[in-house]
């Protein structure tokens, strides 16, 4: 039985927020950001910031499956004003970051404040578990100074819910991710612990989710959008997600995410949290829709294709690998 370590009781921030209108949803992420201190206690002046959206495909626009630009936009302000370098990133699922922020209406955003945006590159980084000490991870993730992570909440085919631990899978880069899928995608435990290392490892200095409309039903891409009128914000990833289950009164235990963390000793529950604005049940959604039916997490690959992975993986374990970000 895993003992969890004894640290500060997490603080999850939940709000309710209904508008992606620039000026209304800034007021908004302030709003979310005051009782964990505002951007100011997280980044300092000089700091390079990646800012970590959603960005997994550009095939449905106005799907509400990606993170909005506007939150990134919001956030982007912020971070300048107290003085730090932001930057975009992310590892989309499908195309480029830059393919799919501009099908989704990032670029005018981004040109306006000077945000560049980043393609991932993977190097070999040390992590928590000695089962995973040969992830691939991003570069440009390990060596921001800070990492703000900004998932959309969604219903995921292949594990309930996709949330603030999911959306760091992005900060892995390109075949690795198909890899993992084939690697561990016959037991649902060690994939869902191999998201928590990666977490673990990318280590975000604050998560804030996207909940104003939400993605239900057959998601990551396929389902529909669902006005849910939330922000939650928290430098504790697993504490952020664990209330987000909560909200939308979802089993834990049908959560890989959630049931991994817990595994680990890192999962808390809503009674170790602190709320300081609204508690989850306050904001209960009774009717949210999962998917119909999971599938498997490797998708049934073929075993060719299985072997190709294989081969690419060996090839790709051999190279040196980086340091391990404190």
């Amino acid at each position: 039985m895993q003992v969890k370590c004894v640290t500060a009781m997490p603080t999850v921030s939940l709000i309710r927020a209904h508008s992606y209108d620039q000026q209304i949803l800034r007021t908004s992420i302030e709003k979310v950001l005051e009782p964990l201190g505002g951007i100011g206690a997280f980044v300092k002046e000089g700091n390079r910031v990646l800012l970590k959206p959603n960005l997994l495909t550009a095939g449905r626009p106005g799907a509400e499956c990606i993170t909005r630009p506007e939150i990134v936009y919001c956030l982007a302000q912020l971070v300048i004003e107290v003085g730090g370098k932001p930057f975009l990133g992310d590892s989309p699922a499908f195309g480029s970051a830059m393919g799919v922020a501009k099908a989704n209406g990032y670029l005018p955003m981004m040109a306006e404040l000077n945000l560049p945006i980043v393609e991932f590159r993977a190097q070999r980084y040390q992590t928590h578990s000695t089962n995973f000490n040969h992830l691939r991870l991003s570069k440009e993730a390990m060596d921001a100074d800070v990492v703000i992570n900004l998932p959309k909440v969604k219903s995921h085919l292949q594990l309930t819910l996709t949330m603030g631990v999911k959306n760091l899978f992005g900060c892995v880069p390109g075949k690795m991710k198909a890899w993992w899928h084939m690697e561990a995608g016959k037991d649902e435990h060690r994939f869902g612990e191999m998201l928590v290392e990666t977490a673990r490892a990318i280590k975000p200095d604050l998560t804030i989710l996207d909940g104003i409309i939400g993605h239900q039903g057959n998601g990551p891409s396929g389902g529909e959008p669902r006005p849910l009128g939330i922000l939650g914000a928290s430098s504790n990833v697993f504490a952020l997600d664990r209330s987000v289950v909560a909200m939308l009164n979802v089993d834990p235990e049908i959560v890989p995410t959630v049931t991994a963390a817990k595994r680990l000793g890192i999962n808390w529950e809503l009674d170790e949290i602190d709320f300081p604005q609204l508690q989850p049940l306050q904001i209960q959604v009774l009717d949210w829709k999962l998917p119909d039916a999971l599938m498997p997490i490797d998708f049934g690959l073929p075993r060719l294709l299985k072997s190709t992975f294989k081969h690419l993986y060996i090839r790709l374990i051999k190279e040196p690998m980086g340091a391990y970000k404190n």
